[in-house]
């Protein structure tokens, strides 16, 4: 049985991780099992730092034979040790789920012994979840760097999810800072786990499939130097060539002393921008060039859609009852549900800002950028706008949503539109 100090020392050792968020898993009940990863069977609720609640958070342990700078379980770090085995970990899993406690398990490990031994007995726990306690709710596997690529298919086959993070943007910085790590034994896996969701869709495997949920990654953002377009060059090679779930950005947290990190967090706010600017791209038809300013990083100031938007003033004013879709897309105050409403409404009358506003369209942002019928109602030249926008920010309440919300959060909330 894990016992409390144990499992103290693995939860809080894990806490770091952002990639566990859930999406996409098909995973039904079966007779006679425990737990449901579908839709309808998993609900979730996020600390305000963005770690994920619903699921037993864990490492399998935290003694580590690697030394990675920026991690607080590298192995020269003065710590409390702690490992469990399979057997622990399936029963936890098992009690909490029956007391309501869990919906899933997001399960990792810091490398002991080897990679190999390592993902030897997270694949053994996955498979004993699966096979004898018949726990059919949603599983997230860390994948573990220069293991067997037999052993990560096979533990692929029995989770919804899985993720090795590339941690940091460039081959240059993970020498430094992770010397024990390679760019290929973070890509390699991923590209094989990608093969491996195509076979079983070309051949139309339906049971046991590989990753139903896909895979995620994560990057520390401002423990190494690179720019914010470098970050979302690789997020947007990623996406495309091994199509990822999603890229999480995690900004640096100096909780280990190195004379080689910087000895402060690199912030929230640019965490943020990133997360708008990946959305931008994988959603609104936007490239990195486009959002990025000459240094290659994204504005402070606003949100890269509208510092696009600014930078692009000979654009704007667009007609809503005649711009293309592509152009709605790249109006501030127009998201991707607003634009495709917009484009059906319109075959049928000429919209007005009275329909916009009954769309939801938020007309306090958008209104600078658009005519309805040839009206205009935004602020005269590119100045004003600019003004106009930063008290608009300003005057927004940043405050977590609640669970009560209105219709209209909660919308904005899932959709993410800008």
């Amino acid at each position: 049985m894990l016992d409390t100090e144990r499992l103290q020392i693995l939860t809080e050792s894990a806490k770091y991780d952002v990639s566990c968020s859930y999406s996409g898993s098909k995973r039904v009940n079966t007779k006679n099992g425990l737990g449901n990863a579908s839709v309808g069977g998993i609900c979730h609720s996020f600390t305000p730092d963005g770690r994920c609640i619903s699921l037993l958070k864990i490492l399998m342990s935290n003694e580590c034979i690697y030394n990675c700078e920026y991690c607080p379980n590298r192995s020269s770090a003065d710590v409390p040790r702690a490992r469990t085995t399979p057997e622990e970990i399936c029963e936890l899993v098992i009690n909490f789920y029956k007391r309501n406690y869990i919906e899933g398990l997001f399960l990792s490990s810091a490398v002991f012994q080897t990679p190999n031994k390592t993902m030897e007995l997270l694949t053994e726990t996955v498979i004993k979840l699966r096979k004898v306690y018949n726990f059919n709710g949603y599983i997230h596997l860390k994948g573990i760097p220069h293991a067997d690529t037999d052993l990560m298919i096979k533990a692929a086959r029995y989770v919804d999810r899985m993720s090795y993070n590339i941690e940091l943007p460039s081959e240059s910085s993970l020498k430094l800072l992770a010397p024990q790590k390679t760019r290929d034994s973070l890509i390699t896996p991923m590209k094989k786990l990608y093969s491996a969701q195509i076979y079983d869709r070309e051949n139309k495997i339906k049971k046991n499939k590989v990753i139903p949920a896909g895979q995620t990654t994560q990057m520390i953002i401002g423990a190494s130097p690179e720019s914010d377009g470098q970050i979302l060059r690789l997020s947007e090679a990623l996406y495309r060539k091994m199509q990822l779930k999603r890229v999480y950005f995690s900004s640096y947290i100096p909780v280990v002393e190195s004379p080689i990190l910087p000895t402060k967090t690199a912030g929230l706010l640019r965490e943020h921008r990133l997360y708008q600017a990946d959305w931008l791209i994988r959603f609104y038809g936007f490239d990195v060039k486009e959002i990025c300013d000459e240094n290659e990083n994204l504005s402070e100031e606003f949100d890269p859609k509208c510092h696009w938007a600014l930078k692009n003033m000979h654009l704007f004013p667009v007609e809503i009852n005649t711009a293309p879709l592509e152009m709605l897309l790249r109006v501030p105050g127009i998201g991707a549900k607003g634009a495709y409403k917009i484009i059906e409404a319109r075959r049928f009358c000429k919209l007005d800002f009275d329909n916009l506003a009954k769309m939801r369209i938020v007309l306090k942002r958008a209104k600078h950028f658009i005519t309805c019928k040839g009206k205009f109602y935004g602020a005269d030249g590119y100045s004003q706008i600019k003004c106009c926008l930063m008290l608009e920010d300003k005057s927004r309440n940043c405050e977590q949503l609640s669970l009560f919300s209105t219709r209209e959060n909660a919308i904005s909330a899932l959709s993410g539109e800008l």
